[in-house]
């Protein structure tokens, strides 16, 4: 359950392609949150999980209102289930943490790609939905796993560090089973 909700954490950092980009500009003179190929800093990935969390656990959640897909349904319930977990998990680690590192007072609100992506989900349907669905998780997951893995990796923060260590298994379990999905619905 915990590698599940790890998996949803990082669809959900998915969401958030400013946070996942791999720049290796680090120049006084970049623009954007501290991240390279090899570090992500603490603030970008305290702002960043819970957008992406968001993203994963409301784009589900229309995922089983309008898919008409049983596989495509119990994935969705899967990343409610474990998004929803992640979003706990980073809770406790932010109460552990050493962090000065803050997100949002009134908790995570998805940012504007994030809300354009529900809104094309939103005026989807039948294999249309299922097809848009499934390319989101699998570019969120991606992200996510790629995010959660540099800062396991390089991350300033033990207590965020062990959450990104967790949760990366989860979210590489979320990655592969949609990549399933996507071959199940081609074409």
């Amino acid at each position: 359950m915990r590698t599940l909700l790890t998996v949803a954490a990082i669809a959900l950092l998915a969401g958030a392609p400013a946070a996942f980009a791999q720049s290796n500009d680090t120049s006084p003179d970049a623009v954007g949150p501290m991240v390279t190929a090899d570090k992500v800093d603490t603030q970008t990935f305290v702002t960043t999980v819970p957008n992406a969390n968001q993203f994963e656990i409301q784009s589900s959640k229309l995922a089983q209102e309008k898919s008409a897909s049983a596989d495509v349904k119990a994935f969705a319930k899967q990343m409610i289930e474990d998004h929803t977990k992640v979003a706990e998990d980073f809770k406790a680690a932010m109460s552990q943490g050493q962090t000065t590192a803050s997100i949002k007072p009134a908790g995570p609100a998805l940012g504007p790609k994030e809300q354009q992506m529900l809104g094309e989900l939103k005026e989807a349907s039948g294999k249309d939905f299922d097809q848009k669905y499934i390319k989101m998780q699998i570019d969120a997951h991606r992200d996510a796993v790629a995010l959660f893995s540099t800062y396991a990796k390089s991350g300033d923060d033990p207590a965020m560090k062990e959450f990104a260590k967790k949760t990366l298994p989860v979210l590489k379990t979320h990655e592969k089973h949609v990549k399933e999905l996507a071959v199940a619905h081609q074409g």
